[in-house]
């Protein structure tokens, strides 16, 4: 039965792991660990959410949210990846990739709520990179565009401390040049 199929392996996306936190796509067996921490962090998170129902918490509406997020995992339209302290395992938060729209220009709609129990001391500048890997690495198909990343990539590291975080655009420009270099060479004989 349907209602009653659990993820299957193709329905497990990506785990996304760094010393901090540990993203993957949620799963039936978070939800008391969910349940638990939007309760606790209601008065917290309505500000800024839509209106909660009445089930809002309840383990009929998490099948659900469940449900759709796997759905659009499988069509590649959505991503939703649950937020884990990587040294407790305890769950934190949750982020959404919606609307994802692939081809000449790749977009998406990033969503993302936390519970009131976020360390001070953390930053959530994290979740923007992460998005942006997530969308790169099915991009990275050849070589010069392999090339290209990895050369922005050290060069953000590299030029951070540059003022009004020019180190993007500048690290865009060097992945440009060396994603172009590597093209020329492949090409020449």
């Amino acid at each position: 039965m349907a209602l009653l199929r659990t993820a299957s392996p193709s329905d497990l996306g990506p785990v996304i792991e760094s010393d901090l936190v540990m993203l993957r796509t949620p799963q039936m067996s978070d939800y008391p660990a969910w349940a638990e921490l939007r309760a606790q962090s209601r008065d917290f998170l309505m500000p800024w959410e839509p209106l909660w129902a009445s089930d809002e918490l309840s383990r009929a509406s998490f099948r659900r949210r469940v449900r759709h997020y796997l759905r659009d995992l499988r069509e590649d339209v959505g991503y939703a990846l649950f937020i884990f302290a990587a040294t407790t395992g305890d769950l934190v938060g949750g982020l959404t990739l919606c609307n994802v729209r692939r081809g000449v220009t790749q977009s998406c709609t990033l969503g993302y709520w936390v519970g009131n129990v976020i360390p001070a001391a953390w930053s959530l500048d994290f979740v923007v990179p992460l998005c942006f890997l997530a969308l790169l690495v099915p991009a990275l198909e050849d070589g010069p565009t392999r090339i290209a990343a990895l050369a922005a990539g050290i060069a953000v590291v590299a030029l951070d401390s540059l003022p009004m975080r020019l180190s993007l655009i500048c690290a865009g420009i060097v992945g440009i040049v060396a994603g172009l270099i590597a093209e020329a060479k492949r090409g020449a004989p």
